[in-house]
């Protein structure tokens, strides 16, 4: 499997991390970007706007929108700070948000778990394929669906 090295990130440094990105990204780290990373960052599972809201609303004990969590996730998919899993319409933290790259998920029918792996072959082969079908602009979207070892 084609792979490349980055450094994994979780806690205070994840979170240091994502500001940098975003700050390097010409981007301001507010408040409320900073309650829906952290309540991003805290899932194990891949969540919605929706259940980021809620938590948000929760922390900041008044109701916030999922429209403005929406933009806020939309914000932090074109930034990397976290990743969109198509087939849930739901949202992960991206634990390396330094790194560029297209991942492949892997997610358990059972539990929910995604699980992210990079394989620059497959997905750089991917984007070859489409752009020889005459395709630009290409952002390989790979979902797996099957069962986690801890649920089989």
């Amino acid at each position: 499997m084609a792979s490349h090295t980055h450094q994994e990130h979780s806690g205070d440094k994840l979170v240091n991390a994502a500001r940098a990105a975003l700050t390097d990204a010409g981007e301001q780290w507010t408040e409320m970007r900073a309650d829906v990373f952290a309540a991003l960052a805290a899932r194990e599972r891949p969540a919605s706007a929706y259940d980021l809201a809620e938590s948000v609303s929760t922390t900041r004990g008044k109701r916030v929108a999922p429209n403005s969590v929406y933009r806020i996730l939309d914000l932090f998919v074109r930034t990397n700070l976290a990743r969109r899993v198509e087939s849930a319409n739901a949202y992960v933290a991206n634990s390396h948000p330094g790194c560029r790259h297209d991942c492949i998920f892997l997610i358990c029918d059972i539990c929910g778990q995604a699980v992210h792996i990079d394989d620059d072959r497959l997905t750089g082969a991917l984007v070859t394929a489409a752009r020889e079908a005459g395709f630009a602009d290409v952002r390989p979207v790979v979902e797996l669906r099957g069962t986690c070892a801890a649920c089989s």
